[in-house]
C-alpha cells in the first residue's frame, strides 16, 4: 500500500502536516522534476520556479487557501515554497512545453490548425477513466475508476492523502506527495476521476493550474459546485474532469485553457462514461495534439467499449478492477507496462488503479501496475461521514 497521510486543522495546518509526514516522498518528487523539466523543456530549476512563482496570483485569486497548503506542505518537509508550486504546475510546464515542440515540428502547421507534426514525442502516456451508473452495476450503485499512467519516478512518490477540513468536505485523494490533489472522493459523496489533455491552446499561460482546479473539485459540496469551482476564473491547461455522486449521476467534462466558454460535456451512453486522453466532446474548430502525444489513446478507449458493452451486463467492482488491470495491447494497454524500447527520464507505466464506491464511501486501490500487485479495499464510511452542508441531515422527530 502507498503510504497513507492523515491531516487536519486549518489550510495551514493540513499543509503542514502534509509535507511533515511526506517529507522524504515531497523531496523524491522535486528531484525527480528537475530533471524531468530540464529534458522536456529545456529549463534550469531556477527557470522552473521563476514560471511557477507567476501562477500565485491566480491561484490566490481561485482560493488563497490552496496557496496556503502549498507554503505549508513546503515548511512541513523543509523546501521552499516555489519548489512546492513548481511540481503543483508540472502539467503546465510539461505539456506547454510538448505543444512547443509540436508546433515547432510541424513548421507552424499544428498552430494554424493544420496536420500534426511527423514522429512521435517521448510525452508519458495518461489515464483512463470510467464511472458505471447504477443500473450498470452489480450491486446498483455508481462506481467511478481509473489507471493513472506516469513516470516511473512516481511508485516511490505517490501517497493517500487523507483531509479532515475546518473550512470543507473531507475528502481522501491518491496524489503525488508535493501535489493537492488527483482522482478521489469527498464526504459529500463527490468523486473524481481525470485525463490529460493536449491542444495547441496550452502553452503554459499563467491561470488555474490542474492540480489546482481538482483540489478545489474535491472541495465541492455537490456536483454542481464541482464544476462550478472548475469554470472558476480562467484555467492554464486543457484537462479531462470525470465528476459524479453517490446519488448516481455522472457528467465528463473536456475544459481546455481560458474561460467557461472553453468548455465541453459528455454524458452517460448506456449508462457508461468513458474518457481517456484525447478530445471527443469539444467542437470541430478544437486544434487537438492528444492523438499525436498520446497516440495509444483511441485503442485503450476501444478496449474500454469492449470490456463495458451492454454485453458485459451488470459489472461488480471485482469486474471494473479486472478491467483496470486488462493488459491487451501491452506496453499501451488500459494496464500498462514500462516499454523495452523506453529509457530514461520519460520511462513510464500504470502506477496505480483505483476504484470508488462514493455511497459506501469505499475506495479500492492497487498500489502499483494493478496486473501485478491487485486492489486493496479502504474504507471511508466513518471517515467520510460529515454531512455535507448542502444536504443538512434532517431534524430529528418532537419527542412524544
Amino acid at each position: 500500500m502507498y503510504p497513507i497521510i492523515r491531516v487536519s486543522g486549518t489550510a495551514r495546518e493540513r499543509g503542514r502536516r502534509y509535507g511533515e509526514q511526506a517529507r522524504d516522498r515531497v523531496r523524491r518528487s522535486i528531484a525527480a522534476y528537475e530533471e524531468v523539466f530540464r529534458h522536456e523543456a529545456g529549463w534550469s530549476w531556477e527557470r522552473v520556479r521563476a514560471e511557477a512563482a507567476a501562477f500565485r496570483a491566480p491561484i490566490a485569486a481561485h482560493g488563497a487557501k490552496y496557496l496556503e497548503e502549498i507554503d505549508g506542505i513546503a515548511e512541513g518537509a523543509g523546501v521552499d515554497p516555489l519548489d512546492v508550486l513548481a511540481i503543483n504546475v508540472r502539467t503546465e510546464v510539461m505539456f506547454a512545453a510538448k505543444a512547443r515542440r509540436a508546433a515547432a515540428a510541424g513548421d507552424g502547421a499544428a498552430g494554424a490548425g493544420g496536420a500534426a507534426p511527423a514522429g512521435h514525442p517521448t510525452l508519458p502516456l495518461e489515464c483512463s477513466s470510467l464511472a458505471l451508473m447504477p443500473e450498470r452495476t452489480a450491486a446498483g450503485r455508481l462506481l467511478v475508476a481509473q489507471t493513472w499512467d506516469w513516470l516511473v519516478h512516481s511508485f516511490d512518490t505517490v501517497v493517500v492523502l487523507e483531509a479532515q477540513q475546518d473550512d470543507g468536505p473531507d475528502f481522501v485523494t491518491v496524489v503525488e506527495a508535493g501535489l493537492l490533489a488527483k482522482t478521489g472522493l469527498n464526504s459529500a459523496g463527490v468523486a473524481l476521476a481525470t485525463n490529460a489533455l493536449v491542444t495547441t491552446d496550452d502553452l503554459g499561460r499563467p491561470g488555474l493550474p490542474y492540480h489546482v482546479a481538482l483540489r478545489s473539485i474535491l472541495d465541492a459540496e455537490t456536483v454542481s459546485d464541482g464544476l462550478a469551482a472548475l469554470l472558476r476564473g480562467e484555467r492554464s491547461s486543457s484537462a479531462n474532469y470525470l465528476l459524479a455522486h453517490e446519488d448516481g449521476v455522472a457528467v465528463d467534462v473536456e475544459a481546455l485553457p481560458g474561460d467557461q466558454t472553453r468548455t465541453f460535456l459528455g454524458y452517460p451512453e448506456d449508462g457508461v462514461v468513458l474518457h481517456v486522453n484525447h478530445l471527443t466532446w469539444t467542437d470541430a474548430t478544437v486544434r487537438d495534439l492528444s492523438l499525436w502525444a498520446m497516440p495509444d489513446s483511441p485503442f485503450r478507449l476501444a478496449r474500454l467499449r469492449q470490456l463495458t458493452g451492454r454485453a458485459a451486463g451488470r459489472l461488480s467492482v471485482e469486474d471494473v478492477q479486472a478491467i483496470l488491470a486488462d493488459e491487451r495491447m501491452s506496453p499501451y494497454a488500459i494496464c500498462c507496462r514500462p516499454d523495452p524500447r523506453d529509457a530514461g527520464v520519460l520511462r513510464w507505466a500504470t502506477i496505480l488503479g483505483v476504484v470508488i464506491d462514493p455511497a459506501a464511501r469505499q475506495l479500492w486501490l492497487a498500489s502499483g501496475i494493478p496486473a501485478d500487485v491487485g486492489f486493496e479495499r479502504l474504507d471511508y464510511a466513518g471517515f467520510l461521514s460529515k454531512p455535507s452542508a448542502a444536504r443538512p441531515a434532517a431534524p430529528a422527530a418532537p419527542a412524544g
